[in-house]
């Protein structure tokens, strides 16, 4: 296979990646305001999808540190950058299928790390001081940022409130709302495309495209990332929205914006500094700390306990599932495996989720 054709390979799965990412994760970013019945489930996936690719064009810092930060780009080869993408699709389509929350950005980070360490047979190529640094720290802290945080500028609100009429403040934060969730997908595009771009930008770069002294993310790089996010956002959201009255931590409108509020700055502040912290984790720690502020006992603590697990397996089994992939390209029309495999994989994960779906409306 031409480098031309494994290059266009590489494209390809890095934006279907991309289009996985907001297929899954910006359902977070509007869930509740959808659940609090701010605004309907259609203009909720409609203005998430724009918001997320008007927030591919804030920053490029986080691609930066995705294309530079993690393994020495001098060992990296389209092979590598190609397995390691179909790793982390791989590990993300496995844990959407078991409902384990897990976050898109440890496991392209994994998958990467894993395919460079199978194809040069040893850890060197790692830049520790990178890793953790600017991912294993700062996805460890944000989440535990998220949960004070949110149940502090929820306590705050509900101070300045409390001697209105519920109704009245319920109106007035349902508006608020939906400022609250257009800045958590403004952010999470912000970071999460950054990625997809971090991906492509290393292809282009171990090909020649794009000089390794003089850095830069082409602009169809940004636009390509930006639009596959939009597009997962928009029919993957969709699907998802239509039931997450039922599947939503139950908020009032004053507890959904406080949330969002502080999951979109730490976002916000992350993405500005680089570092490609997991959205999944951060909304999912803020409902924690706003929903503890009206009853301890209320909040589903598991729920931390999974996202704790979750940080705890992501990296280093998308790392084995992408040293895994990286053997397989080293056979004749390896390649073309890879991407078979996760195809196969994809299907088999959305043939299972269609039979559990059937199985629990039977």
């Amino acid at each position: 296979m031409t480098a031309d054709t494994t290059l266009v390979f590489v494209v390809v799965v890095a934006l279907f990646f991309d289009f996985t990412n907001g297929f899954h994760d910006t359902a977070n970013a509007i869930a509740t305001s959808v659940s609090t019945r701010a605004i309907s489930p259609r203009l909720a996936v409609l203005g998430s999808a724009s918001l997320n690719f008007a927030g591919a064009f804030l920053s490029l810092k986080v691609a930066a540190t995705i294309a530079k930060g993690i393994v020495d780009p001098s060992a990296i080869t389209l092979s590598v950058v190609l397995a390691g993408l179909v790793g982390a699709i791989a590990w993300n389509l496995v844990t959407w299928l078991v409902g384990l929350p897990s976050s898109s950005s440890h496991a392209l980070v994994g998958g990467i790390l894993g395919s460079s360490v199978a194809a040069t047979g040893g850890f060197g190529v790692v830049q520790w001081h990178g890793i953790t640094q600017k991912v294993l720290v700062p996805s460890l802290v944000a989440p535990l940022l998220a949960i004070p945080g949110a149940a502090l500028m929820t306590l705050i609100v509900i101070s300045i409130v409390r001697r209105r009429a519920p109704g009245a403040v319920n109106r007035v934060f349902r508006k608020l709302q939906l400022v609250s969730a257009g800045f958590v997908s403004l952010t999470h595009g912000t970071n999460d495309a950054q990625k997809t771009m971090g991906i492509i930008t290393l292809a282009l770069v171990t090909t020649g495209h794009v000089s390794s002294s003089s850095f830069h993310v082409p602009t169809w790089v940004i636009l390509a990332s930006a639009t596959a996010m939009a597009l997962g956002t928009y029919v993957g959201g969709w699907r998802i929205i239509r039931t997450l009255g039922q599947r939503v931590t139950k908020l009032e409108p004053t507890h959904g914006f406080a949330a969002e509020t502080a999951t979109a700055s730490i976002l916000y502040v992350t993405a500005r500094l680089g570092f490609p912290v997991s959205t999944t984790h951060a909304i999912s720690s803020a409902i924690l700390g706003a929903g503890a502020t009206t009853r301890f006992s209320a909040v589903r603590w598991g729920i931390a306990a999974n996202i704790l697990i979750a940080w705890l397996l992501t990296i280093p089994a998308a790392a084995l599932a992408g040293a895994g992939i990286q053997q397989l390209t080293t056979l004749p029309s390896g390649d073309a495996l890879a991407v078979a495999a996760v195809t196969v994989i994809g299907a088999v994960a959305f043939g299972a989720r269609r039979w559990q779906a059937g199985i629990v409306n039977a």
